[in-house]
């Protein structure tokens, strides 16, 4: 009765013509890959991998670690190998080596290391990408240009931010202007000049409080930078909670981390800390999130990140079991800093749920009951209340010729996303757009006493977004803003209790104020009965921490092991530890 396509031709017809990376994944499924049997993995013609270097040819050389083949580019056996028979290929050999040098060191020194040269960009984390931006301009002797570096410590240790800082030092030195922008107090107090701007966040912030050295920021008393520039160190907690049981991990086999065995203990905050590539991610945002996910059921409703290519580990590299603590946890919330929508039609109020309750306010309004509106009414995503000139956006696109398009408040509604009628239903004066261009602050004043709101957006101001306004498009938020705003979403739900709670560094981006007040709603996790996993470099999360599980010792292979464990104030006095001595810094 018809033509029907068969499995095998669909799978391989929709990896050759897709461009959604979602497709490609889902026949990824099906699909074997191994080593081609030709150039066992090498992607060169047999022609080019007869030309050999020290012993090796081009693919072996790039499959090492920049640290190892920065020693094998500095033994006398790599230079003098053909020195006897051809002489002048020695100097060369020399010159090139070199230049090679003197671009690994600037690489070696930023803690880059443990990367090798044909590492895949799209693996590399954005911490990883910046410092490499940052080692060609450092090599690229440069001068009278101006770097501005947009947070360059994002997701570095505290060791590797002292390597940053010297390579920072290198550009200024050559003549070179830098402009940083910076929550990391090491890098502030570095600093030559700071420009300080506040005093508070969104419409309460815009205002420059100080522009000057250092030290003169300790007399602007409005200034929330320094009180924490100026303050003695972080504080241990008072008493740091006891374990109620333990997740155990054995034999974890992944990227750097060989047969790895591990315990986490549950009930308290736990912070896993390690220099930046030592397999802390690898550990806890991959392979314990992973496994955790399998053995509850749960589905991750998660899109697949868009991925350049599809490189699918082997089975036989993918090891490890949970032994024991399944039992005390009953749900898993990874609170990670991924978009919370992938259009700008998604908001906080969408996202949190509070925009179903305000729609249903305007409802059961007297004049909305009278026109027989209902709550889908109220929605810029339903077509008989949104307006239709631009579908509920409230821009329109202008497509120019050979140049980016431009987005322009749309003509009919003027950026209100809704038709006259339903803009003409209002509650205490004020229609539904005029409640999506309210801040959280303005919201909660002006929802003061509905008990539901109150709690939603009570929460969200707790978290440090009272600035943000409702219908603010969700492309328009930070990494760092979105997982607060996740965070936010949890915490109004009803307390379950045996919930792991999972955060990839929550503090980046965050000012130390926005530390402090992330910490108090990790606290209120964990004294609801729940678990709280942080993968953190910042000092004073992991000073207030119950618990602390130190990786490395080192970054690559040199890492992925359990170097240090325990309570900070204990883990401190760790001499095997990179992490303990700046611990011991920050909390003297």
């Amino acid at each position: 009765m018809g033509t029907f396509t068969g499995a095998r031709n669909y799978v391989m017809q929709t990896l050759a013509t897709t461009q959604s990376d979602m497709m490609k994944r889902r026949v990824s499924q099906f699909l074997e890959i191994s080593i081609c049997p030709t150039c066992h993995g090498k992607r060169l013609r047999p022609e080019s991998l007869r030309v050999k270097f020290a012993g090796l040819d081009i693919t072996e050389l790039s499959r090492l670690p920049l640290k190892q083949l920065g020693r094998l580019l500095r033994s006398p056996a790599a230079i003098n190998k053909n020195s006897e028979t051809h002489p002048e290929k020695e100097m060369v050999v020399e010159r090139i080596v070199e230049d090679l040098l003197s671009r690994l060191d600037v690489l070696l020194d930023l803690g880059l290391g443990y990367l090798t040269l044909e590492r895949s960009t799209p693996t590399l984390s954005p911490g990883e990408l910046q410092r490499l931006r940052l080692a060609t301009q450092v090599q690229s002797n440069l001068f009278g240009v101006v770097y501005v570096l947009d947070e360059p410590s994002a997701g570095l240790h505290p060791a590797d931010t002292e390597a940053l800082l010297r390579a920072l030092d290198r550009l200024k030195a050559a003549g070179n202007s830098l402009f940083v922008v910076e929550h990391e107090l090491d890098i502030v107090r570095h600093a030559d000049w700071i420009v300080d701007v506040g005093p508070g966040a969104g419409e309460q912030g815009g205002e420059i409080l100080y522009s000057g050295p250092p030290e003169g920021l300790r007399r602007i008393k409005a200034s929330e930078t320094r009180l924490h520039l100026f303050t003695p160190g972080t504080k241990f907690l008072s008493e740091a909670r006891t374990p109620r049981s333990w997740l155990r991990l054995r034999g974890v086999t992944r990227n750097n981390i060989r047969s790895l065995d591990v315990d986490i203990p549950l009930g308290v905050l736990t912070s896993i800390t390690g220099v930046s590539g030592s397999g802390k991610s690898t550990l806890i945002s991959q392979f314990l999130v992973e496994a955790l996910t399998d053995k509850l059921g749960q589905r991750s409703d998660e899109p697949e990140e868009k991925s350049e290519a599809l490189e699918p580990l082997s089975p036989k590299t993918l090891r490890g079991t949970i032994v024991d603590g399944l039992d005390d946890i009953k749900r898993l919330v990874v609170v990670d800093q991924k978009p919370i929508g992938r259009t700008p039609r998604s908001n906080l109020a969408t996202y949190t749920g509070l925009f179903d309750h305000v729609r249903k306010m305007f409802a059961a309004t007297r004049e909305a009951r009278g026109r027989r509106y209902d709550a889908g009414r109220f929605s810029f995503n339903v077509a008989k209340g949104r307006c239709e000139t631009c579908q509920g956006e409230g821009f329109v696109c202008v497509e120019l010729l050979f140049l980016p398009s431009v987005y322009t408040p749309c003509p009919t509604c003027k950026g209100a996303r809704y038709n006259a009628k339903t803009l003409e239903i209002k509650v205490r004066g004020k229609s539904i757009a005029d409640v999506l261009a309210m801040t959280v602050d303005e919201a909660s004043e002006f929802f003061d006493g509905d008990a539901v709101l109150t709690r939603s957006l009570g929460v969200v101001r707790e978290v440090g977004l009272g600035y943000i306004r409702l219908g603010q498009s969700a492309t328009e938020l930070s990494g760092g803003e979105a997982q607060r705003i996740k965070l936010a979403t949890e915490l109004q739900r009803a307390p379950r209790g045996s919930t792991l709670y999972v955060l990839d560094e929550p503090t980046t981006g965050l000012h130390p104020s926005d530390v402090q007040k992330l910490l108090k709603q990790l606290n209120g996790l964990v004294a609801g009965g729940n678990t709280v996993l942080v993968v953190e470099h910042d000092m004073m999360v992991v000073a207030a921490s119950d618990w602390m599980i130190d990786i490395g010792p080192g970054a690559g292979d040199e890492g992925g092991k359990v170097i240090a464990a325990g309570p900070p104030a204990k883990v401190r006095l760790s001499k095997r530890s990179v992490t303990a001595k700046y611990l011991r810094r920050a909390t003297a």
